[in-house]
């Protein structure tokens, strides 16, 4: 029995499944977009952020192991008009001269099947870090081991959480984000 239970344990640690290596992508600035959106003076606004760039690295056998990082330049808002992208780039809100990015890091990507996964980390925005959890699917493009994939992730946020609470009366303080990440493969060194 004592040889037995030696043995067992050198074939779980060396079985094919239990040493899947890490798939590492680069996020296609071109394609990827962060849209937002929040009830305003009776209506619904929106502004987007492009210039995306970040990584998305997932191990299959080890899903503690994925992570998503992302930083967005905030000098890519644009809004629904000019006066508006004006406003949210001033210190008024984001603050883009003092804070010109936003990031996103990932602290545990959970697997809830059939592509779909709960994302949870933290978003900094003006020098504020709070935890943040998306909701998120995943789709690979073409066969099981393509070079792409694409991420759809969805999350609300409370804009006073980020100190951005300017026109409290008029505005509402829920934001909600959508996400549209598309990213490469990164090719082994």
């Amino acid at each position: 029995m004592k040889r037995i239970i030696p043995a067992m344990m050198i074939g779980l640690l060396s079985a094919p499944g239990s040493q899947a290596m890490s798939l590492s992508y680069r996020i296609a600035t071109r394609a990827t977009t962060v849209a937002f959106s929040w009830h305003a003076f009776g209506g619904v606004s929106q502004a987007h952020l492009d210039g995306v760039s970040g990584d998305v690295t997932l191990n299959p056998a080890q899903e503690r192991e994925d992570r998503i990082n992302v930083t967005i330049p905030v000098a890519t808002l644009i809004a629904s008009n000019s006066l508006l992208t004006y406003q949210l780039k001033s210190s008024l809100f984001f603050d883009a001269e003092r804070y010109p990015t936003i990031a996103f890091s990932s602290s545990r990507v959970v697997d809830l099947g059939d592509g779909h996964f709960r994302v949870f980390g933290s978003l900094a925005v003006k020098n504020v870090r709070r935890p943040v959890i998306l909701d998120a699917t995943l789709q690979k493009q073409g066969r099981e081991d393509s070079e792409q994939l694409s991420l759809h992730a969805t999350t609300a946020i409370s804009r006073s959480a980020f100190n951005m609470d300017k026109f409290a009366m008029l505005v509402d303080d829920t934001v909600t984000i959508n996400i549209e990440i598309h990213a490469q493969a990164r090719q082994p060194a």
